[in-house]
């Protein structure tokens, strides 16, 4: 009797101490997490400005489009003319940014809008001066370019030019905006389609390394190839690597928004530009 009652003592003194010692590390582990887990000042992500390209929504509302902008905290989106025609007025102009700012969102950019005359040219400065912004993108016919500088000097409202890649649309690369302009300063510069510059065989972080001061906008996206056969994929399942892109974007001191395009499912693409939202927050973050 007297030995079971030793072994019954020893068995409760060592069930406390365990239970002591449970305790203490489950205490430490709310009360003092390790600093590793942690992030230490802001997030990377929160240096970039990230957008949607409106063609992204084009089968949908600019109030369903708002709305699942809203839900990924999307504060940027380019502007097409199916929500704001070109004939706008000022007053419906204001009541369109009105409702995008009631979203937490900035349609900070209208276009692409293209250009096939001088009339249309002057419709497209007038269309952004009434909107109250000072750059939108273009995309004119070659021989328009010197009507179109002419324009920015006299308005003060610059022109980003949509490269569109090897589909045989105008102004396939950066390169023939710079061929076509010649001069940075002239405030006719580029708006880098990067998806169609991989397809082009392009190296796009060499491009914003050696020709940023020509970038006044970006539409980011994945391609399923790096060849004209490629098509928009989900960022991080397709063959571009962004890592150096951003590196070079951070060298360059890019102020500008990155854009996400997304050319598929266009009847259901809020899952993918979902998912290359997060993809892209995680490489700003991890790359900073």
């Amino acid at each position: 009797m007297k030995l079971n009652n030793q072994l019954t003592d020893t068995f409760m003194r060592k069930s406390l101490s365990f239970a002591i010692i449970a305790t203490a590390v489950i205490s430490l582990s709310f009360a003092a997490p390790v600093k590793a887990q942690l992030v230490s000042g802001p997030h990377g992500s929160e240096d970039m400005k990230i957008g949607v390209a409106g063609y992204s929504y084009r089968n949908f509302s600019i109030d369903e489009t708002l709305a699942m902008l809203q839900s990924m905290d999307v504060k940027y989106l380019s502007i097409k003319d199916w929500w704001l025609p070109l004939d706008s007025t000022k007053e419906q102009m204001d009541a369109f940014k009105k409702k995008c700012a009631s979203y937490g969102v900035d349609g900070y950019i209208l276009g692409p809008i293209y250009m096939h005359s001088q009339a249309e040219v002057d419709r497209a400065f007038a269309y952004t001066e009434r909107y109250g912004i000072k750059m939108f993108i273009g995309v004119p016919d070659y021989d328009l370019i010197d009507y179109v500088i002419a324009k920015v000097k006299e308005t003060g409202i610059k022109v980003a030019i949509h490269t569109h890649g090897p589909d045989g649309a105008a102004f396939p690369s950066i390169y023939k905006i710079m061929e076509l302009v010649k001069d940075p300063s002239l405030g006719v510069g580029c708006c880098l389609d990067m998806g169609h510059s991989v397809r082009s065989g392009e190296d796009i972080a060499q491009i914003v390394k050696k020709y940023h001061k020509w970038i006044y906008d970006v539409h980011i996206k994945d391609e399923t190839a790096p060849s004209k056969a490629g098509q928009t994929w989900e960022m991080g399942r397709g063959v571009i690597d962004f890592r150096p892109i951003v590196k070079a974007l951070r060298k360059v001191g890019y102020k500008g928004v990155l854009s996400i395009e997304f050319e598929k499912s266009g009847d259901n693409p809020h899952p993918g530009i979902a998912e290359s939202v997060g993809y892209l927050r995680g490489i700003l973050d991890a790359t900073k």
